[in-house]
């Protein structure tokens, strides 16, 4: 039994998060496409508002889209590679968040679209580590996006977001979805 035991944890760790939800990340992308054309002209408080505000919606959506996918795939979302996801893919959120609270303060507003593409990015490349081999290029492309928002002209910044969480979402997603079910 102790040697059962021990092959199934040894195969458990060596397999992929698999529950990365392409038709989620589709979903998140409309959101962000929708959240892009709401905030396009308003002002930098409204703007945050937006965003921030799709920003929930779609954790929303791809969270429970992830726990639709494995549950459809028959494994735990907080499998083994499923808590390396997560816990690989959470601190740069958070960072993110802190570093929401004190650009706005700042009233760095024009820093905001950067900051969240590079620090998602960097999430999504290392939690991607642990799932399939699409997802990390998809952070590369993110943090290709923030650096681009980072250091190009501020009126770029809400066209970058739409391109990174709207585009690269719906993009990804469909490849997500299509390679690797659904």
């Amino acid at each position: 039994m102790d040697n059962l035991s021990f092959i199934r944890r040894t195969m458990e760790r060596a397999t992929a998060f698999t529950a990365v939800p392409g038709w989620g990340g589709v979903a998140m992308g409309a959101i962000a496409l929708a959240a892009a054309v709401l905030a396009w002209g308003a002002s930098p408080e409204e703007w945050l508002v937006t965003w921030l505000a799709a920003s929930v919606a779609a954790l929303g959506v791809g969270g429970w889209s992830m726990v639709r996918k494995a549950r459809h795939g028959g494994t735990p979302v907080l499998s083994y590679s499923g808590r390396r996801f997560v816990l690989s893919y959470v601190p740069p959120i958070l960072v993110g968040a802190l570093l929401t609270v004190v650009l706005v303060r700042a009233a760095l507003y024009s820093a905001l679209p950067g900051t969240w593409l590079l620090l998602y990015g960097t999430g999504v490349v290392t939690g991607g580590a642990f799932s399939v081999r699409v997802v990390p290029l998809m952070g590369i492309c993110f943090m290709i996006l923030g650096t681009a928002a980072l250091f190009g002209p501020p009126a770029w910044g809400n066209a970058l977001m739409a391109a990174g969480f709207g585009v690269l979402h719906v993009i990804f997603g469909l490849i997500i979805a299509r390679r690797y079910g659904g």
